[in-house]
This record gives structure tokens, sequence and C-alpha cells, in this order.
């Protein structure tokens, strides 16, 4: 009986002591609350960078052309040459149309004396109508006669301009100041109208084209700033360009296949470092005034769309969705899903679950941004 009676005592003791330690621990959760640093979203103003493959093109290529037939008679010019415009660059043989022009002028001298011939003839017969020695329709069969010969010197003329024509296409000179491309024919060949001489190439500023998605071409039309806006250049080595360029247009039209649109950006070239063909990296600068910027150290994702953990009023922890924009440095351009004044955990956030509460510790905006 006393042993029954002991027992019960001890159970009882047990039980005492376990409430007691049950109530301790209660108390210290309210205490101990895990500590994460929450940062206040604030508007704020900032500089987006973007960056584009560009297709660089001197501001004038042309292809040199023969407009002829003929052999290629001398290269005056080497691959890569600087020239100048109306320099001599390429000739054909030019007996056949040298010989051509000397029977045109010859045409023209000869219409020229019967013309002169029959405007003579003309004066006469008009002398012996006015004295009824003959009739007048003498006087029309010397003036048709005129009139005919006339024609044939216009005739003439016009071989012979045509021929001098000829003549000159023999001489290919520069068509403005550049630099010779390849010159795929030698001395000797035969050239065919049409067949490619060389390329020249105007450098002294490129064109860089560059495709811009839609949503960054609105972006860069409401940022405000005009068309001519500044812009930079990375070469294929990754070294800057030392020259900035600026937009100089925009296309009419968005690509269907890309929906994408080009621009076309004009960097100057001094020192000839460019060249067209070339390829780069066209910086885009585009100032975004009133924006939300958003840490990556709060931002998880989960199927596919990227969260937050908002702090409400009783320090409990809520998972938001949010639509992130462009991506700043170590941020997030915020597009749609939060506002100002919200407060969201800047960091730990593996180690929240919905609902949680926590213990807030704010962070100063200059705290962040030196993080």
């Amino acid at each position: 009986m006393h042993q029954i009676t002991g027992g019960i005592a001890i159970a009882l003791v047990a039980a005492s002591l376990t409430g007691c330690v049950t109530k301790g621990d209660s108390g210290n959760k309210e205490n101990d609350l895990q500590s994460f640093p929450v940062l206040k979203l604030e508007k704020t103003d900032t500089v987006l960078h973007r960056h584009y493959v560009a297709d660089i093109q001197a501001v004038r290529n042309v292809d040199v052309r023969a407009r002829i037939n003929g052999f290629l008679n001398k290269i005056y010019v080497d691959e890569g040459q600087q020239v100048k415009k109306g320099q001599l660059l390429f000739s054909l043989n030019d007996e056949e149309r040298r010989a051509e022009l000397a029977r045109a002028k010859a045409a023209l001298s000869s219409a020229i004396a019967e013309a002169k011939a029959a405007s003579l003839e003309v004066d006469r017969v008009n002398i012996l109508v006015t004295k009824k020695v003959i009739s007048a329709s003498e006087l029309e069969v010397a003036q048709a006669k005129l009139a005919a010969f006339n024609a044939r010197i216009e005739e003439a003329r016009s071989a012979e301009f045509n021929a001098a024509t000829q003549l000159s296409y023999t001489s290919i000179r520069a068509p403005f100041d550049g630099f010779i491309d390849r010159i795929p024919l030698k001395t000797g060949s035969f050239v065919s109208e049409g067949n490619l001489l060389t390329t020249v190439s105007d450098i002294h500023e490129v064109y860089a084209y560059f495709n811009v998605s839609e949503t960054e071409y609105l972006e860069f039309i409401r940022s405000g700033s005009d068309a001519r806006r500044s812009v930079s250049l990375v070469l294929a080595d990754g070294s800057d360009y030392h020259h900035d360029g600026h937009v100089e247009t925009v296309e009419s039209e968005f690509e269907e296949n890309t929906g994408s649109i080009a621009f076309r950006a004009r960097f100057p070239n001094p020192q000839q470092v460019l060249k067209h063909g070339a390829s780069g990296k066209v910086t885009l600068t585009n100032r975004i005034d009133s924006c939300l910027l958003l840490p990556q150290k709060a931002v998880f994702e989960m199927q596919d769309k990227n969260y937050v953990y908002v702090l409400e009023t009783d320090n409990t922890v809520k998972m938001r969705a949010f639509e992130p924009g462009a991506r700043i440095s170590h941020s997030y351009l915020v597009n749609a899903g939060l506002k100002a004044g919200e407060k969201i955990v800047f960091e730990g956030v593996r180690n929240l679950r919905e609902g949680m509460k926590i213990s807030p510790k704010l962070m100063a905006t200059g705290q962040v941004k030196a993080l």
C-alpha cells in the first residue's frame, strides 16, 4: 500500500515539473524570435545600362565595278590603301574606245560641213525664188535638206558624247575618300561589264546597328532623352572604345520574327580603328525616375515565379509574387507586385516559411548598398 502511494506521489511531481518546463519554454519563444534584416521599399532614381551586340558598318561602303568590257590594263592602288576622291584606281585597255571616239568626231565634222553647204543652198534658192527664176517648191526642198543635215548633226553629237563616255569608263576612279578593300582581279584579266574590281569604304565615321526589344524600346522613349542619346562601345577584345557615339535614328517597323527594332548609332573614327564589318557591344544608358529597386538577395523562385517575403504589421511574413524588370547590378527593377512603403525580408529567406513571426531589424538604404 505504501509502495503504491509513493509511486503516485512521484508521478504527480514529475507531471508538475513537466508542466513548469513547458510553461517556461512558451515564455521564451516570445522573447527569442529569430532576427531577420528588413528593408523598406522606397522610390528612387537610377540609371540603367543595357548592352547590345552591334554590327559596325562604314558610313559609305561602295562596290567599284566595271561599266564596260575590256582587259584590265593597270592597277594603280593596293589593298588597304587610303585614296582620295577622283584618284585613278584602275585602267582598262582603251584603244578600241579611242578609235570609236575618233570616228564619232569625224562623223560630226562631216555632218556640220554638209549642213553648212545645205544652208548656203537654201540662201541661193531663196534669192532665185525672190527673183521668180524658180518656183517656191524648190526652196521648200532645199529647206527640208537643211533640216535633215541639222538632225544628222545632233545624231553625230550624241554618238560623239557616247563614245567619249565609253572612253571615260576605261579609267576607274575613287568615288570618295576612303580605303581600298580586296582587289580580286590581276593585271591582264578580262573584265566583263559589272565585274567587281574592289570596294571603297569611308570610315572616318561608322554606323553601329543593334536590335532592341519592344519593351526596351518603350523604356528608351519614356526616359525622356532626345533622339541623339549618347552611347558607348566595347570592342571585340573587351576594351572600351575611346570615343562616345550617339543614337542617330530608329527604324520605323518592328521585325515580325524577333519582335525587335533596329537602332543606328554613329561613332567618330579618327584613328580608323573601326573597320567595316567589325563587331562590338553598344551600351545604351537610360535614366529611370521614381522606380522600385529590389535586392536580389531578397528574391527566391518557385515554379518559375519570383517571390519575396513581405513583413506584415504583426511581424509575420507573407509570400508575395512580383514581376521583375531589368537587372541593375545586384538588384531588380520592380515592374509590378510591390509598392513603396512595404517592408520585405532582405536576407535569409530560405529559413522562412509562410506566416512565421520574426524579429525584424530595419536596415537603412545606405547599409543595403554597401553590402
